[in-house]
């Protein structure tokens, strides 16, 4: 269960961060518009998290850390582009990143699973 949820948020997180570095200077532009301070730092501090968060919650390593960087991204998202649009995703309300933000405060709580980096490095930590 664990694993399928690290998959879904990984393949979530996957497209817009390559989407963005694609083009990091339109995102900050629009960082800007939206009125986020220090635009070009933080539209790579947030494709750099979701990046990054892709990777980890693929491979199943360090999960609990990164969820925390990604709730935080989540809550920025909510409060600066979903929450004027309401609840349903179709209107690009604040559905999809709160599901996203429950589905991570899972991983925080519970770790990567059975299925995962962090629990192979576990058990030869235990054998050696």
């Amino acid at each position: 269960m664990l694993l399928g949820l690290r998959l879904v948020l990984a393949y979530g997180f996957f497209n817009p961060a390559i989407m963005k570095l694609k083009d990091i200077s339109s995102i900050a532009e629009w960082f800007e518009s939206i009125n986020i301070p220090l635009p070009v730092l933080n539209a790579y501090l947030a494709t750099g998290t979701e990046l990054l968060g892709a990777i980890l919650l693929t491979l199943g390593l360090l999960n609990r850390w990164i969820s925390i960087p990604l709730i935080i991204t989540m809550i920025v998202a909510i409060v600066t582009v979903h929450w004027g649009n309401g609840f349903d995703a179709g209107d690009n309300g604040l559905e999809i990143p709160l599901y996203y933000i429950l589905m991570l405060l899972t991983l925080l709580s519970f770790g990567a699973g059975k299925c995962s980096l962090d629990q192979f490095l576990k058990l030869n930590r235990i054998k050696n």
